[in-house]
């Protein structure tokens, strides 16, 4: 009901009259919504500003499948690339999938781990957001069985005779399956069960390189190039940097 202006006269003085304490009473009373509702929307408000003002811009997307990065090293992968660059480490980032697992053979503890990490990276292959990936030799072979992996020396002995030159010593082949009838086989609709695969030098060897033989890998890590990166340019530089990189 709309209040009259003798009406609002009167309850102005009315809360004049009142002790500090009435007021504050007074107020959390009637408008104790309307204020939790402002601030909430002010706090939202600084939420978002902040998000915009801190976010980075990803200049290629990576992934760590079955390898641990230390901190140091990490640094080199990603702040040393982008400062070599000439990119704003403020602005922006080499994202990183970290911690990711892949394995045919998990056991029951880590076999929902397995699963989830093969959705993440399906997940971000299909959403063209994984550009680059530094795996052990079982994630290498699940990653190039799936075609994922770009065949290197395609990529690069063409447009870029020099670099190919230097990744050479280092290239790596794997299997690729070309065709594969298993789900036409098992469901009696297929008289044969035949998979047709090919090699494809599609990942470099990089524990002999000078950024990673401090690290002290155990085993053999590779790196390798997705096949529908729309960053393949600057998957090409980061390639470059890791064969050339010192540590």
């Amino acid at each position: 009901m709309k209040l009259s202006e003798q009406e609002k006269a009167a309850h102005k003085a009315a809360f004049r009259s009142m002790r500090p304490a009435e007021k504050l009473e007074y107020i959390y009373t009637y408008y104790k919504w309307p204020i939790l509702l402002g601030v909430l929307v002010l706090l939202t408000a600084a939420s978002i500003v902040q998000r915009q003002l801190t976010r980075k811009e990803p200049v290629i997307y990576l992934g760590f499948a079955n390898v641990a990065v230390g901190e140091d090293l990490e640094e080199v992968l990603t702040v040393n690339f982008l400062r070599l660059e000439g990119n704003n480490a403020k602005r922006q980032e080499v994202y990183l999938y970290r911690d990711l697992y892949l394995s045919d053979d998990a056991d029951v503890i880590n076999h929902e781990y397995a699963y989830a990490s093969r959705m993440k990276v399906m997940g971000a292959i299909q959403a063209r957001k994984l550009d680059g990936v530094l795996m052990n030799r079982e994630a290498y072979d699940l990653f190039s069985a799936q075609g994922y992996l770009q065949d290197l020396p395609e990529l690069i002995s063409v447009s870029d005779p020099a670099l190919y030159g230097k990744i050479a010593p280092h290239l790596t082949e794997n299997t690729v399956t070309v065709s594969d009838n298993t789900l036409e086989w098992q469901l009696n609709e297929a008289d044969t069960h035949e998979v047709v695969t090919e090699n494809v030098s599609n990942g470099i060897a990089l524990a002999e390189l000078p950024l990673f033989e401090p690290a002290g890998f155990e085993e053999p890590i590779y790196f390798g190039i997705i096949a529908n990166s729309p960053r393949t340019a600057t998957a090409v530089k980061y390639l470059r940097y890791l064969v050339e990189g010192e540590a």
